[in-house]
């Protein structure tokens, strides 16, 4: 039906330039809020009656006249009304709806994807933990956000970048290495001597025990070879980043998320960027000293103060870095980026953004995009788990795929606004019953496909299905999964423009509650083959459709449940 509503929209802006010159860009159709006014409405007539001078109703009256006479509305439209003051609803002919079916089995899995931003090269950066532990359930909403938006920019044409941004060699990896040797000369949590500010996870154990034993580690980015000498700091550092690396690796790789890149902060200081980067902007003339400390004039650009950049003792703050490393993104040709962090970083994108400002090379002030989510907080038994044994003090991404599955804390990470908290609740998401929002939509697309088996037995054949005779899907309920079906393209490029894959886990729902009402309505396999065909078809593309939007966010649409 993508076509058609071009059709239409194009119909409907010649018919505004019509009445006023100039106003065919206000040409758009929006989804009535009750279903029973029809399947498109146009407020274009209350928009234009107070420059116009008129009455909205009448006006509306006078565009329904020059649409009845359009051919695309003679075509495909079975009636147009006037209501309240001015709304026009449309409702569509029956052939309209069916087009849908069509569109969607020739396409396949390209059904709703576009190259609207074709070339288009953008950067995601997510995840980005450091190496000092395992990944906890908030780098796994960070994981599921961070590929769910890049598939859906995919779908819409753009060339899109994985990016994981991590510190080898801060604080934190210090604390790590003090840890490990700590562990490795036999010291444990409690103990005399142990470091106050030491990590006291299980896993610090396991790292000392590799170490002693001299093994080799080996992640996406890094491989090593202890030394097995518990004062060989340089060595016990290196191992524990790789280790928990390939810890690390391990949970991606069971929630199916790969990266293109694995960036280091220490390369930004090793590379001379952080100090080009504050070169550039002194040379700016966007810097100032106070106080023995360099500042940048980040309020130019916006912040509520000015931002130290160099502290007195010469060190720097920590979103230096950030808009060195910013500014490498911009010079690798990523016109767009994309950052998924936690709400706690919230603080540094007006600084960054001032300073990629304040370096004058063109930067759009919008650049990056952030996503910020809140944390998660895990239920089991009506009940909050807080630790994990591996972990120590926070439940792990891995505890929670082993304890449900990979394709349940997908959906269900996925199916909030990221900046609102998120209660994981494992009991529902083991539940096998239409509570459980991933089960509800993953047994739509499953009954689909023991409909098609049952029938390919009995000989059918599902590509005959593309020229099926759709005429007889002329049920309210038929027509609605179609109409939501055809809803399908829109709300891609629109999920994809507001990095809001949520939008696509609520319509996953809405299409498995409409199909599953369309099913209860009607049988399928009935006796007369022409009804038969028309039904199936409707089914196949309604499978294909929950297939492709379960897909962008990474979920599996399982054939048998």
């Amino acid at each position: 039906m993508l076509s058609i509503k071009k059709d239409l929209l194009a119909a409907l802006a010649a018919g505004l330039e019509e009445l006023s010159p100039g106003a065919g860009d206000k040409a758009a159709f929006e989804s009535p809020k009750v279903a029973a006014h029809g399947d498109f409405a146009c407020t274009a007539a209350m928009q234009l009656a107070k420059p116009l001078k008129l009455n909205p109703r009448q006006l509306a009256e006078s565009l329904r006249a020059i649409l009845l006479k359009a051919p695309a509305f003679e075509r495909w439209v079975d009636a147009i009304e006037i209501a309240g003051p001015g709304f026009i609803n449309i409702r569509l002919k029956p052939a309209a709806k069916q087009e849908t079916v069509r569109e969607v089995l020739q396409a396949g899995t390209a059904y709703g994807t576009q190259a609207a931003g074709s070339g288009q090269r953008m950067i995601v950066e997510f995840v980005s933990a450091n190496p000092t532990g395992p990944l906890h359930v908030g780098h796994g909403r960070q994981a599921a956000l961070g590929d769910a938006i890049c598939n859906l920019f995919a779908t819409q044409g753009a060339q899109v970048w994985r990016e994981f941004y991590y510190n080898d060699a801060g604080v934190q990896i210090q604390t790590l290495a003090a840890s490990t040797q700590a562990r490795a000369k036999g010291l444990k949590p409690g103990d005399a001597g142990w470091p106050e500010s030491a990590y006291n996870g299980d896993y610090i154990a396991d790292i000392a025990a590799d170490f002693l034993a001299k093994k080799t580690v080996k992640s996406d980015d890094r491989e090593f070879t202890a030394s097995g000498d518990v004062e060989d700091m340089d060595s016990i550092r290196q191992f524990a980043v790789a280790y928990l690396r390939h810890e690390q690796d391990l949970d991606l790789k069971a929630f199916s998320v790969k990266f293109d890149n694995y960036y280091l902060e220490s390369s930004l200081y090793s590379s001379g960027r952080v100090d080009t980067t504050v070169a550039k902007l002194k040379d700016a003339g966007k810097t100032y000293e106070q106080d023995g400390a360099l500042w940048l004039k980040s309020t130019d650009y916006g912040d509520d103060k000015d931002r130290v950049m160099k502290k007195s003792d010469g060190s720097y703050t920590y979103f230096v870095p950030d808009v060195a490393y910013h500014l490498a993104k911009w010079e690798r040709g990523f016109g767009k980026a994309i950052n998924i962090q936690g709400m706690d970083h919230h603080g540094t994108i007006a600084r960054v953004r001032a300073g990629l400002q304040a370096a004058g090379e063109g930067i759009p002030p919008g650049y990056p995009d952030y996503v910020l989510h809140t944390m998660v907080r895990v239920m089991r038994n009506g009940e909050e788990v807080k630790i994990s044994k591996r972990a120590g003090s926070y439940v792990t991404l891995r505890d929670l795929i082993e304890w449900t599955s990979a394709d349940a804390v997908r959906f269900f990470l996925l199916s909030r606004k990221p900046d609102t908290e998120y209660i994981f609740d494992i009991d529902l998401a083991l539940a096998k019953n239409n509570e459980n929002p991933v089960y509800y939509v993953q047994y739509a697309h499953a009954r689909i496909c023991s409909i098609l088996t049952t029938w390919a037995e009995q000989g059918g054949d599902e590509a005959s299905l593309k020229s099926a005779d759709l005429s007889a899907l002329d049920s309210p309920q038929a027509q609605a999964l179609m109409l939501l079906l055809a809803k399908y393209p829109e709300m891609l490029a629109n999920a994809a423009a507001g990095l809001a894959p949520h939008d696509v886990a609520f319509y996953l729902r809405e299409l498995a509650a409409c199909y599953h009402s369309y099913y209860d309505a009607e049988r399928i396999l009935v006796d007369d083959e022409a009804v038969k065909r028309a039904r199936l078809a409707l089914v196949a593309a309604t499978a294909q459709v929950l297939h492709n939007g379960l897909a962008v966010l990474g979920v599996s649409a399982p054939r048998k449940m």
